[in-house]
């Protein structure tokens, strides 16, 4: 029976969170796309804008525990990116007409880093 070292668990669950991270910013992306081609009041636009505010919230909330291991500048970045992500959601949600072709790219970004 093979030993599995305590680190490489560490490292499969660490492995295992970013592919969970990179499912869920691929369910917003496809969302948000989805919506783009949909009228502002639709039900697609509710939707995507729910599930990618739920996302970035979690996501936020994640990088200001303490115990998040990311460097605590790379964590600043990505808070603020999260923050404006959440604004601009907010404000598509509250108006007539919505763009998430800026947030779908930044959520590309920070999804294709997770890997």
């Amino acid at each position: 029976m093979q030993r599995i070292q305590y680190g490489e668990l560490l490292d499969d669950d660490q492995q295992m969170a970013r592919e969970h991270e990179r499912m869920a910013l691929d369910q917003s992306i496809m969302l948000l796309e989805q919506a783009g081609a949909t009228d502002a009041s639709s039900v697609q636009a509710a939707e995507a804008i729910a599930f990618t505010s739920k996302l970035w919230t979690v996501l936020v909330e994640d990088l200001a525990n303490p115990d998040n291991g990311l460097p605590k500048q790379l964590k600043a970045q990505i808070v603020s990116i999260g923050i404006w992500i959440l604004r601009d959601l907010e404000q598509a949600r509250t108006s007539a007409s919505h763009d998430f072709s800026d947030v779908v790219a930044v959520s590309k970004a920070i999804r294709d880093g997770l890997t």
